[in-house]
Order: structure tokens, then C-alpha cells, then sequence
């Protein structure tokens, strides 16, 4: 038998016609509630999020490639 995992919620309030205008549009989708659908967004903006922080340069070693390619000539 499975275990419940306990989830705790938060409340966070958008604007009435953002609700509706995402009710409409998740009708024929595998969202049953604009709670699931706004979940979902969040989830893969904050993977998006993640994945280009880990993508960034750090300020000493893009500082040290500029000077390459200054030397080289290309900036």
C-alpha cells in the first residue's frame, strides 16, 4: 500500500481575468484545475531559472576571456 505523502499548500492570488482567460484555455487539456496549470508554469520557469544560472559565467572568468579575445584581436 502507498504512503500519502503530505503536501502543504500556499494561497497565492492572480488577477480574475487571468483565472478565467487559463480556464479557458486548459478545457481541452490535462489540467483540471488552474491551480494544476499555474503549478506546472512555475515549475518550468523555475527550472528554466535554474538551468541558466548554472549556464552563466562567472564575472572572473568571462572578464578573463574578453582580455583573449581583445589580445586576439576580435574585441
Amino acid at each position: 500500500m502507498e504512503e500519502k505523502q503530505d503536501k502543504k499548500y500556499s494561497t497565492i492570488t492572480i488577477p480574475v481575468q487571468l483565472a478565467d482567460k487559463i480556464r479557458e484555455k486548459i478545457d481541452k487539456t490535462g489540467f483540471h484545475s488552474v491551480s494544476s496549470f499555474v503549478t506546472y508554469v512555475m515549475r518550468q520557469v523555475l527550472s528554466n531559472i535554474d538551468e541558466d544560472q548554472e549556464e552563466a559565467l562567472p564575472k572572473d572568468k568571462e572578464e578573463e576571456i574578453k582580455k583573449r579575445l581583445r589580445s586576439l584581436g576580435y574585441l
